[in-house]
């Protein structure tokens, strides 16, 4: 498994190439903006952009996608229902993704395939009623439910704080440890979080 991450967009998200090193065919997971950019990087890599994952569907996660698709031609696009067509985030934002032909719908339990690797849907909602976490080997892709020491925000219009709780508190009682990807700002591990997080701390304690 291969992952590289590249920061774009207005609100600086990151979005992540997950690459099948055998293959090298890669998943760009929530291309945000910048889609030029997030091929250039697939480029150097060496991988070729086979899917595309989204784990939710605010604009600055979304809003890439269409130019990616008419750079690259049809790929198979994945969202949560509840996140389609869009996820609102706030009043004078952009709509988001919209109607997509061909749009791959992921729930809880669903596995997406990239040659040798099995990509798991974990649904976290809270930050938007659609929002997951996507499980890869030792990689947690967590959008923006949890944070290196912070999680998302939860006062969108299908926010929920109580939802946001028992996602952290699921998050942070999964066996082992992993290497968490966080939708802003850096990449953390589980361990790290479980100790120094207090956004998850409160969440074990009171879910």
């Amino acid at each position: 498994m291969f992952v590289d991450g590249i920061t774009v967009g207005p609100v600086a998200t990151n979005c992540y190439l997950l690459g099948d090193e055998a293959t090298k065919r890669c998943a760009l997971i929530d291309p945000g903006a910048q889609a030029p950019d997030i091929l250039q990087m697939a480029r150097e890599d060496g991988y070729t952009p086979a899917m595309i994952l989204l784990t939710h569907g605010h604009f600055d996660h979304v809003d890439g996608v269409r130019e990616v698709l008419n750079l690259l031609g049809s790929l198979p696009v994945y969202l949560h229902p509840a996140d389609y067509p869009y996820a609102p985030a706030g009043p004078w934002s952009p709509r988001g993704l919209g109607e997509l032909e061909g749009i791959h719908l992921y729930r809880e339990g669903d596995t997406v395939t990239l040659d040798g690797l099995t990509i798991h849907v974990l649904e976290t909602p809270g930050h938007t009623a659609g929002s997951v976490t996507l499980q890869v080997e030792d990689a947690l892709f967590t959008g923006d439910t949890l944070f290196s020491g912070s999680c998302g925000r939860t006062d969108f219009e299908t926010s929920s704080q109580a939802d946001m709780l028992r996602s952290l508190a699921r998050l942070a009682r999964l066996e082992g440890d992993y290497k968490v990807y966080p939708g802003h700002e850096g990449v953390s591990t589980l361990a790290r979080e479980r100790q120094g997080n207090p956004f998850l701390r409160y969440a074990v304690e009171h879910c």
